[in-house]
């Protein structure tokens, strides 16, 4: 009987994009979905050891095995928002892995979760997806040690990733003070990028600077868990600015005040937004939260896509003491990120985001 490789050796050739109904964080169901499906749901309160659970709508898990160790745990994937399968695996890649920094902890291994349509891609395209993510963490100082595949209807690939830190150490999106500078460690647009991707309208140029941002490892989230100044950090995915942003003033009890114009942008972001070329999770993600959130008057509607664009692979959020935001920023960029801005304050109130 022909095997598996058999049936994908006689698949036809055929676009990533087109085998997925959506790609990237754009795939996550929006936050009002989200917290439905978990209503009810049994809490992790009777774990002592159990540092961080869902009870914030954090990045990770944390686990703390005694006092000089905590283990951090988790899992994403998607599905592509690019045809080439290599730019797929390593954004997919560089993408779970931000979960580890963003808890300010260190990767130390990862597990591969793929799922493929086998009688319709080439096995030298899934090949290339492992290729890709394999690279990243190859990167991030870290083997690929197993994973699980399946047969689906739809190319996905992601991974499980476990880091470890001092249980001190741990930055938690709960972790934001009123007073705080807030800082946004690379460009937003990503989202916004895949949809003109679709429809082949993505301007010359572009899509490198999308890859470029999309693979950069967020592993500055680990230097500035040594920072006690450093009192916050979440990474910036699927919920778009805005929404991740909600969850840390939630999480931490204050209000977050955020400047629209001092948000970073990739170069053609806004060109593109005004356009048209948003996507649907754009539009899932405000109906969820945008009672939460107050916006200026007269904000245009593609301005505001942009705040709840969602991002694949974005930067990080970081909340730290006024009196070393300008240390701290100095630091990120001196790391590799030369979009990181400063971009608003928390400040004492109702849990919610005042863009301004």
């Amino acid at each position: 009987m022909p095997g598996l490789e058999d049936a994908m050796d006689a698949a036809p050739q055929i676009r990533l994009t087109e085998l997925a109904h959506g790609g990237g964080c754009g795939c996550k169901l929006a936050p009002s979905v989200l917290q439905n499906l978990l209503a009810g749901q049994a809490m992790a309160a009777p774990f002592s050891q159990l540092l961080v659970g869902t009870e914030s709508s954090d990045d990770a898990a944390v686990w703390q095995v005694n006092d000089e160790i905590a283990i951090i745990a988790t899992t994403d994937f998607f599905m592509p928002m690019v045809d080439d399968a290599r730019d797929f695996g390593r954004i997919a890649a560089t993408n779970a892995i931000s979960d580890v920094y963003a808890m300010g902890g260190k990767p130390v291994m990862a597990l591969a979760i793929l799922g493929i349509p086998v009688n319709k891609l080439d096995p030298a395209v899934v090949r290339e997806i492992l290729a890709g993510g394999a690279s990243v963490c190859a990167e991030a100082g870290i083997p690929v040690a197993g994973g699980h595949s399946i047969d689906c209807p739809e190319p996905v690939y992601g991974l499980a990733v476990i880091g470890i830190i001092h249980p001190s150490k741990v930055r938690r999106n709960t972790g934001a003070r009123a007073g705080d500078a807030l800082i946004l460690t690379k460009g937003i647009g990503v989202g916004i990028y895949s949809a003109a991707i679709k429809k082949g309208v993505l301007p010359d140029g572009a899509y490198d600077e999308m890859i470029a941002s999309t693979t950069l490892l967020n592993r500055v989230g680990a230097e500035l868990a040594e920072d006690p100044a450093v009192h916050g950090i979440t990474d910036v995915t699927g919920f778009g600015v805005l929404g991740h942003g909600l969850e840390m003033a939630r999480g931490s009890g204050v209000a977050l005040r955020i400047a629209a114009d001092a948000i970073p942008l990739l170069s053609r972001a806004g060109e593109l937004a005004q356009a048209g070329h948003v996507t649907g999770a754009s539009h899932r993600n405000w109906d969820s939260y945008g009672a939460g959130v107050e916006l200026p008057p007269g904000l245009p509607d593609w301005h505001r896509a942009l705040l709840t664009d969602p991002q694949t692979s974005g930067g990080l959020l970081v909340a730290c003491a006024p009196e070393a935001a300008d240390a701290v920023l100095a630091r990120i960029a001196a790391a590799g990120y030369p979009l990181a801005r400063r971009i608003g304050s928390a400040e004492a109130g109702a849990p919610r985001v005042v863009v301004t």
